[in-house]
């Protein structure tokens, strides 16, 4: 079954590149304590992980002392730089997220501190939790059943009616594919996984996680193409992918992202979603990007670009380890919370001076990758005026490839954008690469049986049907 989209965008949410800037949103998102998101101002959102260790009924006294530990360090120092506001994300760890009463565990610690700094203190502050997509441990993946899927929407649940303002994911349906398109550099199977199975999967899984959020008074934020594109990006970043390959697949990213909000969810979307600028443009959401605070995650070319228009700043995930000035998690609670101020500050000597920091932003990062230059506010809006005009996710899909080639090899044209004299050709192989496509997701999916190893993921799990002959020659 595949489940239809709720919502359809056949226009931009935002009009105007004027319009198009950090802290506002067309359709903000306002939380249960009064906190707005996409309001007007653009407030941090802190990620914290674990040190190294092995997370299991012995160790989890000390898991939850670290946990206990980073969220008081984290509201200490957001109450004394005089944070408005702070979201807190709780990426689970695949142990607390299969065994569920971890997570909820954790999730419970978080929020209950969080309430009392409110309380007492006045800080405003959100909790994002989000499970880990554990369906990909179990090779091939079960997508739609079984037990791992079952304890995250578990986990979901409890931890949602347990206090979690704002429920996300990075959902990893079509990975199984995408990884070998990335280590062949095949855009053609890169459209199929993002495409088809992607597209697919969001469509099933947040279906269910927008029922949870109305069950429980929570928000169904949003979903991220981390284990697709920020795969490309770290790979480009390493010289083992062209950037331009990188740069391309992050926009064929956005049709399947979008379905998340198709079904019902409303933002903000996750900080990994580098893609969240095209969310924004086309269904109006706010979103929470991440840049030059998530180096202690990954490097990147894109760390200011990035905030040209987040409506939350975030970091990535950063491990709690003692710095020589306090614990990780706390530092880079400091670093974002300066970098809000000074977005806001902008913004509120007038619209003018926002507009110039935005455009500042993203000059200083675009001509110098082309992972950047697919990320400029106007060519944000430019693509995602194109797609819109399509119904289809999966013409939408090819589209939006076939798009980034376009505006690359034109912004290298216009020296608007520096690409590796290597990589000028790969625009080339990319676009002829595309143009084997046929519009018909269906005849598409015959072609690529023959391409793929079916013996690596299940079609069933995406409601896909093996014709006879490729059963029998896989058999």
């Amino acid at each position: 079954m595949d489940y239809k989209p709720v919502k359809t965008f056949n226009e931009l949410a935002v009009k105007s590149l004027d319009d198009f800037i950090y802290g506002i949103a067309p359709y903000p998102v306002t939380a249960k304590n009064g906190m707005v998101i996409g309001g007007g101002a653009v407030y941090p959102e802190i990620n914290m992980t674990l040190p190294p260790i092995t997370v299991d009924e012995s160790t989890m006294p000390e898991v939850r002392k670290q946990y206990a530990e980073m969220i008081e360090g984290i509201l200490k120092r957001a109450k004394a730089l005089h944070a408005p506001g702070i979201i807190v994300e709780l990426e689970l760890l695949p142990p607390t997220t299969i065994e569920p009463k971890w997570g909820i565990e954790i999730n419970k610690i978080l929020r209950e501190k969080m309430y009392e700094y409110e309380e007492k203190y006045g800080l405003k502050s959100l909790l994002r939790c989000t499970p880990n997509d554990t369906r990909e441990i179990m090779r091939p993946p079960l997508m739609r059943r079984g037990d791992l899927l079952e304890s995250i929407f578990t986990t979901f649940e409890k931890c949602a009616e347990d206090g979690a303002d704002i429920l996300s994911i990075e959902t990893t349906g079509g990975k199984e594919v995408h990884d070998e398109a990335l280590v062949t550099c095949d855009i053609r199977k890169a459209i199929f996984a993002l495409g088809v199975l992607g597209v697919r999967d969001m469509r099933f899984i947040w279906s269910k996680i927008v029922e949870i959020a109305e069950q429980t008074g929570s928000i169904a934020g949003g979903d991220t193409a981390c284990g697709f594109a920020n795969t490309a990006l770290a790979l480009a970043e390493q010289s083992m992918i062209p950037r331009v390959f990188a740069a391309v697949d992050r926009v064929a990213t956005v049709p399947r992202t979008l379905a998340g909000f198709e079904v019902g969810a409303v933002g903000p979307d996750k900080d990994c979603g580098y893609e969240g600028p095209y969310m924004k443009a086309i269904a109006g959401v706010p979103i929470s990007m991440e840049g030059k605070t998530a180096a202690c995650a990954h490097l990147s070319s894109i760390g200011n670009v990035a905030a040209c228009v987040c409506d939350m700043w975030s970091n990535e995930s950063v491990q709690n380890i003692k710095l020589l000035s306090a614990p990780a998690p706390v530092v880079y609670t400091e670093q974002l919370i300066y970098d809000c101020r000074l977005m806001n500050e902008a913004a509120a000597e007038g619209r003018s001076y926002a507009l110039k920091l935005r455009d500042w932003l993203a000059d200083s990062d675009s001509r110098l990758d082309p992972q950047a230059y697919v990320l400029r506010p106007d060519i944000v809006l430019e693509i995602s005026k194109e797609l819109v005009k399509e119904k289809d996710a999966f013409i939408a899909t090819k589209k939006a490839a076939a798009l980034a080639v376009d505006v690359l090899k034109r912004g290298m044209a216009a020296g608007e954008v520096q690409v590796l004299p290597k990589e000028k050709k790969w625009l080339d192989i990319i676009s002829s690469q595309i143009e084997t496509i046929p519009d018909d997701w269906q005849e598409f999916w015959h072609e690529m049986q023959k391409e793929l190893d079916l013996s690596k993921w299940r079609p069933e799990e995406y409601d896909l049907e093996v014709t006879a002959a490729k059963t029998a020659s896989a058999g």
